[in-house]
């Protein structure tokens, strides 16, 4: 479903991410971990459009979509949950999730908002509600289905754990498994590590923009010095 080969991105002069290659297929979850400042976020930015690519190439489902902008790459079948959530508070949760669907019929989106509701039912009793009222918890429920709303074929899930209670990491997650089982591509970036890895298909490492490593979660975990160094185990 995604292909990348030789990313190279940055903002202006300076360059975030150095020649990175990595692939996930449908059905999949790629978890892109490192430290803070690893470049994770900036290559996700990169995937979306958001982000200057400086050299390589970025192929969804075999076509390359690297000098499309962001809007385009939405429609070809691409959407992301940002870091931060980056809702609309003073929009309902509705509201939010219509967003998310701005580039489809009415008819599909409507269909796709009552989708994205039944993976999130407390989000299903708030659907009238401000999303700034929302616990932080529910705002990232309410990002991940305003990703879905667009019908996306890969999926991009940037810091999913963040600041959130472990119950709302686990629906999360249980969410993610669900999406991967029926068939969607999703790169993962989370600080935990340890729910990334359960969840995760293949792993790539990031450390200072280079792409350090690659492999299976199962691989991941057998590797000592690997989880030890940037896995944050012992």
């Amino acid at each position: 479903m995604l292909d990348v080969s030789g990313l190279t991105c940055g903002y202006g002069d300076i360059v975030a991410v150095r020649d990175v290659s990595m692939s996930v297929q449908a059905g999949s979850i790629l978890a892109l971990l490192g430290a803070n400042g690893a470049g994770k976020t900036s290559t996700l930015m990169t995937l979306v459009g958001l982000c200057e690519l400086k050299a390589g190439t970025i192929r969804l489902h075999g076509e390359d979509i690297s000098a499309l902008p962001a809007e385009r790459r939405i429609r070809k079948g691409l959407s992301i949950v940002p870091e931060g959530r980056r809702i609309f508070p003073d929009l309902s949760v509705e509201e939010n999730l219509m967003i998310g669907g701005h580039v489809m019929p009415t008819a599909a989106m409507r269909r796709n908002i009552d989708a994205a509701l039944t993976h999130f039912p407390r989000l299903k009793d708030r659907r009238r509600q401000t999303a700034g009222s929302l616990s932080g918890g529910e705002q990232q429920m309410l990002a991940m289905g305003r990703a879905l709303i667009s019908e996306p074929r890969l999926l991009l899930v940037d810091e999913l754990s963040l600041g959130l209670m472990p119950a709302v990491v686990d629906e999360c997650y249980r969410v993610l498994r669900a999406l991967r089982d029926d068939g969607l591509a999703i790169v993962l970036v989370d600080q935990n590590t340890e729910k990334a890895l359960d969840a995760a298909d293949t792993v790539c490492i990031l450390e200072a923009g280079n792409l350090t490593w690659t492999g299976t979660s199962a691989e991941a975990r057998r590797d000592d010095a690997l989880a030890e160094a940037f896995l944050g185990q012992s």
